[in-house]
């Protein structure tokens, strides 16, 4: 009963997604800063709303990046585009509790005894690592097998980080083609001074939704995979340590000490509450001596 109450413990459950308050936040703050400024500066939000330059503007970069992207490295960025507004809600902290209840059970019972709690790990790459630990795996060719792994994820969030930066470098153009495109059709009606003003105010919009959908969206959602696949990196390198650990029998307050390198915030120790009869507690004072001639 013990044992199954340890394995119902250090069993992960399914990994919390929630909403990335940074991102939403940021795009919140970028346009509420420019379509104020827009107000304040007694315009409308009808100026700078054209669909013609939108599509303009999207078909082209869209179209461009998929010159520039396989197909499926294109569609594997769209499909991790959830990635920019959510995050995991997997710690650190967490996942070196759940290897240190693994070590431990490992220590106690043999490694032969984690074949139970594989099968119910969310995450893949530690469920992976575990299975070969498990199987008697030469340790050596363990690290070898997932450090390929880590190597490709790597590379494949790389990849999809470089659509949404190629992306950010040629919305910028494509919104210059579009209002190139908007002053064509201006210079045909110079006989209406007023028409012509209209005209080209209008033609730039292009160019406004080229660089704001870069440096807005595009290159900040590049840089935020980025930063998420890093993350993800570093997470998958505690998991290899605790793994390795586990196989090599070290001590579970060895492995902690280990795997609590990998974050960033450590928590912090408990200090010891002061109930007055402890090392912090002030020293009784010593009796006095006894007076000279007291029998």
């Amino acid at each position: 009963m013990a044992e199954a109450a340890e394995s119902e413990k250090a069993t992960p459950g399914k990994v919390a997604v929630r909403p990335d308050l940074a991102t939403l936040a940021g795009i919140a703050i970028a346009l509420a800063g420019i379509i104020g400024g827009l107000l304040l500066e007694k315009g409308k939000l009808t100026d700078v709303a054209q669909g013609t330059a939108a599509m303009i503007v999207l078909g082209g970069t869209f179209g461009a990046v998929l010159v520039t992207s396989p197909f499926p490295v294109f569609w594997r960025a769209l499909r991790g585009l959830g990635g920019i507004f959510f995050e995991r809600g997997s710690s650190i902290q967490a996942t070196v509790e759940t290897i240190i209840q693994y070590s431990a059970k490992a220590r106690k019972n043999g490694i032969v005894s984690l074949e139970t709690d594989t099968p119910t790990i969310a995450d893949p790459f530690l469920r992976r690592a575990l299975d070969l630990a498990v199987d008697g795996t030469d340790l050596q060719e363990l690290r070898k097998m997932m450090d390929v792994d880590i190597a490709a994820g790597e590379h494949a969030a790389e990849s999809e980080a470089k659509v949404w930066e190629a992306a950010g470098g040629y919305a910028p153009t494509v919104g210059i083609i579009g209002a190139v495109m908007g002053l064509i059709q201006v210079m045909k009606h110079l006989e209406d001074i007023k028409e012509v003003g209209h005209g080209i105010a209008v033609a730039f919009v292009a160019t406004v939704y080229g660089v704001g959908s870069a440096n807005i969206f595009f290159l900040p959602a590049a840089n935020k995979l980025r930063a998420r696949a890093r993350e993800a990196m570093v997470l998958k390198e505690l998991m290899l340590e605790g793994v390795t650990g586990i196989v090599e029998g070290l001590n579970p307050t060895l492995i902690r000490m280990k795997l609590e390198s990998f974050d960033p915030n450590p928590p912090k120790p408990k200090k010891p509450k002061a109930d007055g009869k402890g090392a912090d507690a002030p020293a009784a004072a010593p009796p006095e001596p006894a007076a000279a001639g007291d029998d």
